[in-house]
């Protein structure tokens, strides 16, 4: 980052130029810094340029501006309808600052302060348009951490909402030492793991764009009090009530999304802010619908499918099994028909030594197959083998399916099991047809 000496100017004297901007005039003024409207002489197209103060030492500032320009150039990296194009960051001697896009506008903020909520439809809208682009950046790996009503621009331009100053709060915590393990963003908008100092994703952002809904349709903040500790504890605590206690007319659907993005725990809220802007344009779109039905357990789904499959495998295995015995049957009818000759009754047992071993017959390896017995495949060795180890991965997948989703690793191993055991008991009823093979088909 080029630094610029011009931006350095006595206290007592007001900016003039930051770097190569020419400041116009001043727009607005927070805990951060200021921000200023400036012109770029370069390619004449007026900015925002926003600034953040710099107090540290040489070591200090080094870090710092290597962490700076790492999470500007995530933020300058999004491109997107609803979120404020960054041009260009620098620094002067005391400060740093991040030319962009300059919105001729409002911020939500001062439309808050001016009406007692808004209109349900502009509500419905405006936070479509926040989560269509939250959902855009945390696709990109930026998360906001500061969502709240001032950094919202409402443009006078058709009413287009853009976000504003991602990553700066994180920013502005790390430009001072004496700030390290502050939370970061406004208690009021404070996801509950903000307020516990822990680590953030986009499902912060959510519950901050929840509050931000909330405070659109009932005028007021939803967390509240006159002590930070008291506000604090009310985040992480209390109950959130339904925006359609508190004014009439609020569609249920739109009670549930809010409620669901204010809750306490990230994995009770959307997993995504693209769920969240699915469910606000299926509002928008149908508002008059009655709200959708809550899913079932997903363990529920599991066992039925579960069930479906052993069923359908045991209606197969019944199905195959009558077709064999149909085809067996005059088989079946010829053994039992009355010999013309009287047989006498064979030993209950026959001597090992009946069948000479295939060596002394003049039998190669090969050759093993072409000794056959009229015995069902099903009743061999190796098929009821391969039955009872499919019965038992069959009742292990059913345990894992109750307890995991399809996707686990055990899953899908007991899945590829049983897919190779059915295709090898496939194959070896196709190769014999209706009769076994005398020898161990395991050893062919």
């Amino acid at each position: 980052m080029a630094r610029s000496s011009t931006a350095s100017q006595p206290d007592a004297l007001p900016l003039t130029q930051i770097g190569r901007y020419e400041l116009i005039e001043e727009i607005g003024q927070g805990g951060m810094g200021q921000v200023f409207r400036a012109r770029d002489p370069l390619i004449e197209r007026d900015v925002a340029i926003k600034t953040i103060p710099l107090h540290l030492d040489a070591e200090a500032r080094r870090e710092f501006e290597v962490r700076f320009l790492r999470e500007a150039q995530s933020a300058g990296r999004l491109s997107h309808p609803n979120i404020v194009t960054i041009y260009d960051v620098g620094e002067t001697d005391e400060l740093i600052y991040i030319a962009m896009e300059y919105l001729p506008g409002k911020n939500l903020r001062e439309i808050l302060d001016a009406c007692n909520g808004l209109p349900l439809d502009l509500m419905i809208d405006t936070a479509l348009q926040m989560a269509e682009g939250l959902a855009y950046a945390h696709e990109h790996g930026v998360v906001h951490r500061d969502v709240k009503p001032s950094n919202v621009i409402v443009s006078a331009d058709r009413g287009t909402i853009k976000l504003t100053d991602f990553s700066i709060a994180y920013l502005a915590a790390a430009s001072d030492k004496t700030r390290a393990g502050m939370m970061l963003g406004s208690p009021r908008y404070m996801s509950p793991e903000q307020v516990r100092g822990e680590a953030v994703d986009g499902r912060s952002d959510i519950f901050s764009l929840g509050a931000v809904c909330h405070e659109m349709l009932t005028g007021r903040p939803v967390f509240d009090a006159e002590a930070l500790p008291a506000l604090l504890f009310r985040i992480v605590n209390s109950p959130v009530p339904a925006p359609g206690e508190l004014r009439a007319g609020i569609p249920p659907e739109l009670d549930r999304i809010i409620l669901k993005c204010l809750a306490k725990h990230p994995q009770d809220r959307y997993a995504t802010a693209g769920d969240l802007a699915a469910d606000l344009r299926r509002l928008q779109q149908h508002p008059d619908a009655p709200p959708r039905a809550p899913a079932r357990p997903r363990w529920g789904r599991y066992f039925l499918a579960t069930a479906l499959m052993l069923l359908a495998g045991w209606a197969l295995y019944r199905m195959g099994w009558e077709s064999h015995q149909t085809e067996r049957a005059p088989l079946l009818a010829q053994s039992a028909a009355p010999a013309a000759v009287p047989v006498p009754p064979l030993p209950s047992t026959l001597p090992t030594t009946a069948l000479p071993p295939p060596a002394v017959l003049g039998l190669t390896p090969h050759h093993k197959s072409s000794i056959s017995v009229l015995t069902l495949p099903a009743d061999t060795p190796y098929i009821r083998g391969i039955d009872q180890k499919i019965a038992e991965l069959e009742v292990k997948r059913s345990e894992l399916l109750a307890k995991y989703t399809p996707l686990y690793p055990d899953v899908i191993a007991a899945e590829k099991q049983l897919k190779k055991l059915r295709a090898d008991r496939a194959k070896y009823l196709r190769a014999h047809g209706a009769a076994g093979s005398a020898a161990d088909p395991q050893k062919k």
